[in-house]
């Protein structure tokens, strides 16, 4: 059967959120064909965070199966597959689960932190962040080793999963997803002698390749689960926030892309390494020798999940818009504490000012996000990170408009909001690479925005004064660093 032209070509993207397993299908142009969507549970008690890795392939396959229906196989071109960063489990050499997968957020290897920071610092701080964190996939990895007894395991990312299942056998993991798991992204290699310091047996991590490389084609059976045609590339992802900054068009130096959904991502580009002595920003390698600088926050979307459980999100909005508060929430997530603009492991929400009902206890959440999101820029600029060019949105959270103008009024600055930019989209437009464009050319021709916003200059300004009253607040309590807010401060008197 001839290939589909390339205009009429289709291009799968594959992501594993916290919720919902999604795949989408994109044209050359950047036309959304299809997309589809299936819940993910997890089970959450104390610092445990873990889900099923049976469900996430059954997601997956289901969703993909919906949104191919109907698309004929011949313009089916590649697929990518992105999940969230530092989810690890165990598997057997055929690749079937050996335990539940530990979640990004899963805190209970913090006891491992300081020996996985003793045996690598060295390699840690070459890549330019402090210290591994306690949800990083190391210090998890080695809480496996400890508690299970699988001495033939393999470490699998929760990419790696999905992967294997479409090709029908191990393909190489992507220096994305490797990142947390201690990769060198310099000398891109595994560091043998400190992870062997640290009781990792050989021959449990996975190959590497980079981002963009066809590591396998899709196998008879998988083409059977998931409607994907046999034969179709499979192309090495990212993680969740790199794929969504893919989908954004954020790949020029200074751009950046703020995905908002449970928790708060913001990832941009970099023509240097960004080194932070603090240990809350991390480097991923982008295509064409630039850096993907970022973090990942404990605050986001997921407070107003926690807060207002099954509540008229939308209703809420409008009461919220209407009450004129300027009272704010620390809008953290979890339980797990915060992981960024700093790294506090048990930091606590609090609330500044009067919030009364639930309206303006609605708004000081929607404001304290948009504060976090402000400083962890300022972070970014602090650390000398490039962060003057265009900023997008992206995310759940980006679908609330009046969310998405506060943000832009708290920043300061004009935002984009594409058109169909999320996790997925990034992995289409990286799937297409497969076909032998470049990233670049991939996402010029498929990433489309939908709307700008430009910020209010009088909001601006009566909101910065709440905004560095977070920011004190943040201080006092000893969880942000003197010199970021008082670089933060000198920014806003700018």
């Amino acid at each position: 059967m001839p290939d589909a032209p390339l205009s009429d070509a289709v291009h799968v993207g594959l992501d594993l959120g916290t919720q919902s397993a999604r795949a989408v299908a994109v044209d050359g142009g950047g036309r959304l064909v299809a997309a589809a969507s299936r819940p993910l549970t997890g089970r959450r008690d104390g610092a445990r965070h873990e889900q099923d890795p049976a469900q996430w392939w059954s997601a997956v396959a289901a969703a993909c199966r919906e949104a191919l229906a109907g698309i004929a196989p011949e313009r089916v071109r590649g697929v990518a597959v992105d999940a969230t960063s530092g989810t690890v489990l165990l598997a057997d050499r055929q690749g079937r689960a050996l335990t539940p997968g530990l979640m990004y957020d899963d805190g209970r290897a913090r006891a491992y932190t300081a020996r996985v920071n003793k045996e690598g610092g060295a390699v840690w701080r070459d890549l330019g962040y402090r210290a591994m964190q306690p949800s990083w996939a190391l210090p998890k990895l080695l809480w496996l080793l400890d508690n299970t007894d699988f001495p033939d395991a393999r470490l699998l990312h929760q990419s790696d999963l999905i992967t294997w299942r479409l090709a029908g056998r191990q393909v190489a993991s992507d220096t994305s997803h490797a990142l947390k798991t201690g990769y060198h992204l310099v000398e891109e290699r595994w560091p043998d002698d400190e992870l062997a310091r640290l009781g990792v047996p050989a021959g449990l991590l996975p190959d590497v390749v980079r981002p963009g490389t066809v590591v396998g084609t899709v196998c008879a059976a998988a083409a059977g689960a998931t409607g994907l045609p046999a034969g179709t590339p499979v192309v090495a992802g990212m993680t969740d926030g790199c794929a969504a900054q893919i989908g954004a068009g954020a790949l020029t130096p200074g751009a950046w892309n703020s995905v908002l959904g449970t928790t708060l991502v913001l990832k941009g580009v970099s023509p240097h390494l960004v080194r932070d002595p603090g240990g809350v920003v991390y480097c991923h390698r982008g295509p064409g020798g630039i850096w993907l600088p970022g973090g990942a926050s404990g605050s986001g979307a997921g407070a107003l999940a926690r807060r207002f459980p099954g509540a008229d999100l939308d209703a809420l909005t409008a009461a919220a818009a209407a009450t004129g508060s300027t009272a704010v929430a620390y809008p953290l997530a979890g339980g797990g504490g915060e992981r960024f603009p700093f790294l506090a492991p048990d930091a606590t929400p609090f609330l500044l000012g009067d919030a009364d009902g639930d309206a303006e206890e609605f708004h000081a959440l929607l404001l304290g996000t948009a504060c976090v999101e402000r400083l962890c820029l300022d972070r970014l600029d602090h650390l000398g990170a490039p962060v003057g060019g265009p900023l997008s949105l992206t995310g759940g959270g980006a679908r609330n408009r009046y969310w998405s103008q506060l943000r832009a009024d708290v920043l300061g600055r004009t935002v984009t909001l594409p058109e169909h930019a999320e996790s997925a989209t990034g992995m289409a437009v990286l799937a297409a690479t497969a076909s032998g464009a470049t990233l670049e050319e991939a996402a010029s021709a498929m990433v489309r925005v939908r709307e700008e916003l430009t910020p209010d200059p009088s909001r601006t300004a009566r909101l910065t004064p709440v905004y560095l009253r977070f920011v004190d607040e943040l201080t006092r309590r000893g969880l942000l660093e003197p010199a970021v807010a008082e670089h933060a401060r000198g920014k806003a008197e700018r």
